[in-house]
């Protein structure tokens, strides 16, 4: 667009009180569906369709905004200009790894960050009893005790390699939770491991562990498909920042563990996965594979990504421990974007100790990522976690009685929430047998719901080509919440309005940051506002196990086996979430590690035949 046509246009709509961005996604989006709409002997490649007064009326409607006659006159040559502007961009073909030129924050002004980085402290080894002849006990081995194997050379990585493949083949015909093996690329990093322990050069405690890495995770020489039919054979000429720093400290990557296609639930192109300790559920998502695989002792740990609950969902439904580290904490250089400014990179494990064992080989920043921040995190097993401050979102443990004349349906999920919440409270009542203070706590009242739309607009520019092309259609999810639909939706998110919203996330971030002002870790249930409010604005969440229903449980939410809410049940595990100020991870890890070695439910694991 000219300079002058520019000015012209913008203090037209500077005169008109209107901003500098009126309409954007919603005039062309509907301009673009009249152009799909019109005859292909009408239609050239590279023209848009003129814009009319009654476009921009419909567009008006969908903003919110309303429009005279004279003004929708005064807007049609800048409009046009501008949305004619959008197919110089479009040809570029923005590559999904291209971010935007801004990088969202979530520290607040002031703060401090430790940006001292010291090396783990591991604290006394373990006293590892298993016998490395019985398999089953050496596949749910946690990290620690089978880094201490393989220091000792009690075992192999080689064997510990073939153990975990053979167990992945087994089982996946039922779960579904491998997209592509890396068996070629593991046996050699296997190898080598073996050779380096013996001569006395041990990386530290992930040397020769096994381990399976979300297939949105770019690794050199396989395909990374993004769970996405339309992607199977997509693949890229270098690996991921995570997986480089994983292969440094010699960890073996055997496996890239399915998820939901485009990082969205449990349904990817192959299958549904599905949760070990009941197979007729999925296992959520979207890191939905490395929850189920780990949680089967099919990997030793995994890796997963979260935006909005895809490490704290499946880690609860398949019953393993989940670390949601701060946002920017771990590059996420050679993974797939969804949202800019919500994506983040953690540990799957089978305890704590491993979730921040891993956590310690991954995080910093690498110059590429230039969300991450240069904050540390120095792991201290031997921490003293009984000098933090302890608060407890009490209405998450509370459970309401529904109406008399309720619907079925609310009974019955009033009957599972209150048959939950027995674990919930007992949880409570545990940390105050360790000597806990608990005090009360509720957070902020604030809109955290209605500043979601950001991660669907951003999920919408990511993903813009896939959309326009059509291909889209391709996904096996198309119902209303699919992304397909939600990305549709996603274009008629104005840029007014986005920026609206990351200002009001501005004000979110000054809440949650005194919400926690006063506390270093809060128990809470790991559902409902807080999921939303701590991935808006970046805190770290432990995710754990905290029993197992019973017998006597309500029965599971659906009866049809492939229903993406069948969730709950008899022998399905529960979970609790601890949560913790930004860039806190190493004082929650040693609280929530503390809670895991009383109750033990870590310890315990689906059976699988």
């Amino acid at each position: 667009m000219p300079e002058s046509s520019r000015r012209h246009f913008l203090s037209v709509c500077s005169a008109l009180g209107l901003g500098n961005t009126l309409l954007p996604g919603t005039l062309f989006t509907l301009a673009a569906q009249a152009q799909s709409s019109a005859p292909a002997q009408d239609q050239k490649a590279a023209d848009f369709p003129k814009i009319t007064p009654e476009m921009i009326d419909a567009a008006a409607a969908i903003a919110g905004i309303t429009l005279t006659a004279d003004q929708k006159k005064m807007m049609l040559t800048g409009l046009t200009e501008q949305r004619d502007s959008l197919k110089a961009i479009r040809d570029l073909h923005l590559p999904n790894a291209v971010a935007p030129a801004f990088h969202f924050d979530p520290v607040p002004g002031g703060t401090a960050l430790d940006v001292v980085r010291k090396p783990a402290n591991l604290g006394p080894a373990p006293r590892v009893s298993i016998d490395v002849s019985n398999s089953e006990a050496l596949a749910f081995s946690t990290v620690r005790e089978l880094g201490e194997l393989l220091r000792a050379r009690k075992v192999t990585s080689v064997d510990l390699t073939k153990l975990y493949l053979a167990r992945l083949r087994k089982y996946d015909p039922t779960l579904h939770f491998v997209i592509t093996y890396t068996e070629d690329r593991a046996l050699k990093q296997a190898a080598a491991a073996d050779a380096e322990i013996a001569s006395g050069n041990h990386r530290g405690p992930l040397h020769g562990i096994p381990w399976g890495a979300k297939d949105l995770l770019a690794v050199k020489g396989y395909p990374t498909t993004w769970g996405a039919a339309g992607f199977e054979t997509q693949s890229f000429d270098y690996d991921a920042t995570v997986v480089q720093r994983l292969d440094a400290a010699g960890a073996v990557l055997i496996a890239k563990t399915t998820l939901g296609a485009l990082a969205q639930g449990d349904l990817w192109f192959g299958a549904r996965t599905r949760n070990p300790w009941n197979p007729k559920q999925g296992s959520s998502g979207s890191s939905a594979g490395s929850a189920s695989a780990t949680a089967a002792g099919c990997l030793g740990f995994s890796i997963g990504t979260e935006t909005l609950g895809s490490i704290a969902s499946p880690s609860t439904r398949c019953g393993t421990s989940g670390l949601r580290p701060s946002f920017g904490l771990v590059p996420r250089t050679g993974a797939m974007a969804l949202s800019w400014t919500m994506d983040k990179i953690g540990p799957i494990c089978r305890s704590v100790e491993d979730c921040a064992l891993v956590l310690s080989a991954i995080y910093g920043p690498d110059q590429q990522d230039l969300a991450t921040q240069n904050a540390a995190f120095n792991w201290d097993a031997t921490f003293d976690w009984k000098s933090l401050r302890v608060g407890y979102i009490k209405a998450a443990f509370e459970v309401t009685p529904p109406n008399p004349d309720a619907k079925d349906s609310e009974k019955q999920s009033y009957a599972r929430r209150l048959y939950d919440a027995k674990f919930a409270n007992a949880t409570l009542d545990v940390l105050r047998s360790m000597g806990v203070t608990l005090t009360p706590v509720e957070v902020p009242k604030f809109p955290f719901d209605q500043i979601v739309p950001v991660l669907e607009a951003e999920g919408a520019a990511a993903f813009d080509e896939f959309t326009r092309s059509g291909r889209d259609k391709l996904l096996t999810g198309q119902k209303d919440f699919d992304w397909p639909n939600t990305f549709r939706v996603g274009r008629f998110y104005s840029a007014v309005d986005y920026i609206q919203a990351m200002r009001a996330r501005t004000l979110a971030i000054a809440k949650m940051n005194e919400f926690f002002a006063n506390f270093d870790v809060i128990v809470t249930t790991s559902r409902g506002t807080q999921l939303t409010a701590t991935n808006l604005t970046g805190q770290p969440a432990i995710i754990v196990p905290n029993g197992i229903r019973g017998n006597d449980a309500p029965p599971a939410t659906h009866n049809v086996e492939d229903d993406d809410d069948n969730a709950g049940g008899p022998g399905t595990p529960t979970s609790i979430t601890f949560l913790g100020p930004l860039y806190s991870e190493a004082r929650l890890a040693a609280f929530a590690r503390a809670y895991q070695e009383k109750t033990g439910f870590h310890k315990l694991h689906p059976k699988l035949d």
